[in-house]
């Protein structure tokens, strides 16, 4: 066996080669080099810093970037490796040092007896090569249909090119069977896995909406790498069936416990595109993933928005690992990459959390993700800590997901109470912004009626706006404990001159926040030009009929990087109608 598939085979899908101090460094092929230089994550200050390194005998070269320093030692020979082993051992039981976690801790949940047994996941696809040996002894015929050709069979079209392969990938990602030799390890290798082809034709309202609500009573966790197209410029969503198919999963699907959407956040970082503008990713019923590096990094395709509520594994560079899993025509790949790879892997690990506790609800798990993710040694500028003490980044949310902590919190979880939605008007009349438009309100969160609200998850600022450039805006909310988070930076190819219709731009970065008290709203026109910015009045609620619904064809993208293409509860959706706010909060 490849001893790629070797190292996989005991961990999460993923190469887990950094430790928490790297003490070597490849310069050329069979050549190692060892280094009296350490990098040290130390909370505290440039002070605490140097305290620490002259306790310990190192020289502190200075500040990188954050909270992580240079140090260097001047006792230990730059080519003795053994010199180092005291000194980090020192360093490691420093309460302001914090060791790099560079995995995912499957085995974390493994060691706790949790596989993945009895819980369904499907993935939402091109389909799944059901008889592929990785997956067939776990493939679940319940949960697998042919959208594209009415019919049970989601086995994938074969061409040339093998280009619908995407929905395997996935599928081994989440629940490859483990010790047999053949390509890798699911995270959830003993959960069923069944596959759902709808992307292989013309992708409608109707289509996405048959696929999403595919038997609820029995499948547990859908996953989703695709969405609308990555390029910068596209601001779309679920229509109407679909968005009633996500409604219906999370308030009946599992006997009312709610079905899991797991999506991938998306691909347009090139394209400076920003997820708040994906209507799936952008949705409070979906949990939205992105990605990191092997070593760490955001990837040059993640997009960064409000809405993304944690952080896997997945490719980088083109000398970083990809994410090795099961491929088209029984075989195996180690090329497996973008958010499509990162999605399933959060899919596998949430598979081993309801296997803990059966009986977690849609939100119980968006609360498991914020309170067990963490920041580890992903690298970001946007680390900002919110008004209750976490930390959160627009590039990777909550940070990198933990099984083993995920499912040490389920077992015992009580389940949070439910959730209510306070909707208060921000503004009701149109209004030029100028270069900049600043207004505050304060909230009382519906004190004193049914659906008061004292603790956020989602919040959400519905908007409808017309401007001739709608890239060049910038909108930015402050919840009253300060915590600022983007709605929208700007999108240097979104020329469009059609604004946003009523379009709800979402947030998770105000999560357990108290929501009473003052909340500002900040719209910018980042444009030299000061092009004229009106918000148009729009009513806070409208019916729709129709004798029939007419499908839209829509194309879209896996998210693998070489394909590139963003919500509010507890949750305070605030609504920006006119600007109004719409909260979504729950009683504990």
């Amino acid at each position: 066996m490849d001893a790629r598939l070797a190292l996989l085979q005991l961990g999460t899908l993923l190469v887990l080669l950094s430790a928490a101090l790297e003490l070597t460094a490849k310069l050329t092929a069979g050549e190692e080099v060892y280094t009296n230089t350490w990098a040290v994550h130390i909370e505290g200050g440039p002070q605490e810093a140097d305290r620490i390194a002259r306790k310990h005998g190192f020289i502190n070269h200075g500040n990188v970037f954050g909270d992580y320093y240079h140090f260097r030692h001047h006792t230990v020979v730059k080519k003795s490796l053994s010199g180092h082993r005291g000194t980090y051992v020192r360093l490691q039981k420093e309460p302001q040092s914090n060791p790099s976690e560079a995995d995912l801790n499957a085995r974390g949940a493994w060691s706790q007896g949790y596989t993945g047994r009895g819980v369904v996941v499907t993935i939402l696809d091109d389909g799944i090569e059901k008889d592929h040996p990785d997956l067939a002894s776990n493939y679940d015929p319940d949960a697998s249909y042919d959208v594209n050709d009415g019919d049970s069979d989601p086995q994938p079209r074969y061409t040339q090119r093998n280009e619908n392969r995407h929905g395997t990938r996935c599928a081994g990602e989440v629940a490859a069977a483990a010790n047999n030799d053949v390509c890798g390890v699911g995270v959830a290798y003993n959960a069923k896995i069944g596959g759902v082809r709808m992307l292989d034709g013309e992708v409608t309202d109707v289509v996405e909406a048959h696929s999403l609500s595919l038997n609820s009573q029995h499948i547990h966790i859908y996953s989703a790498s695709w969405g609308p197209e990555d390029d910068g410029k596209t601001v779309d969503g679920p229509a109407k069936l679909a968005k009633e198919a996500f409604l219906r999963g999370v308030t009946e699907g599992r006997g009312g416990l709610g079905s899991i959407f797991v999506w991938a956040s998306g691909n347009g970082g090139r394209e400076k595109d920003s997820c708040n503008c994906d209507g799936y990713t952008n949705s409070i019923y979906t949990l939205s993933i992105s990605s990191t590096t092997q070593y760490g990094m955001v990837p040059w395709y993640s997009e960064a928005c409000s809405s993304t509520l944690a952080t896997t594994f997945s490719s980088g560079n083109p000398n970083e690992k990809q994410i090795v899993t099961t491929d088209l025509r029984q075989k195996c790949t180690d090329t497996h990459t973008g958010t499509s790879a990162s999605a399933p892997l959060a899919a596998g690990i949430i598979a081993l959390a309801l296997e803990a506790n059966m009986n977690l609800t849609w939100r119980d798990m968006q609360h498991l993700v914020v309170r067990t993710s963490h920041p580890a040694h992903l690298s970001t500028d946007d680390w900002r800590t919110n008004g209750v003490g976490r930390k959160v980044s627009h590039s990777y949310g909550y940070g990198l997901l933990d099984a083993g902590a995920m499912v040490a919190l389920a077992q015992n979880w009580t389940s949070v109470g439910p959730q209510h939605q306070c909707v208060l008007t921000m503004l009701s009349e149109p209004r030029d912004i100028g270069s900049r438009l600043l207004f505050s309100k304060t909230l009382d969160s519906c004190w004193g009626r049914p659906e008061y609200v004292n603790s956020l998850e989602h919040v959400q600022a519905r908007l409808t706006l017309s401007y001739n450039h709608r890239g060049n805006l910038a909108i930015h909310l402050i919840s009253p404990q300060g915590t600022r988070s983007t709605l929208l930076a700007p999108r240097p190819k979104d020329y469009s001159p059609e604004g946003f219709i009523d379009w709800a731009f979402m947030t998770t970065h105000m999560w357990d926040e108290d929501p009473r008290g003052e909340w500002t709203l900040e719209i910018e026109n980042v444009s030299e030009q000061g092009h004229d910015y009106v918000l148009s009045l729009v009513l806070n609620q409208q019916l729709f009929s129709s004798p029939c619904v007419c499908q839209s064809v829509h194309l879209p993208l896996h998210r693998h990087h070489i394909s590139i293409s963003l919500t509010l509860t507890h949750s305070l959706l605030l609504e920006v109608l006119n600007c109004s706010f719409l909260l979504f909060f729950f009683l504990p």
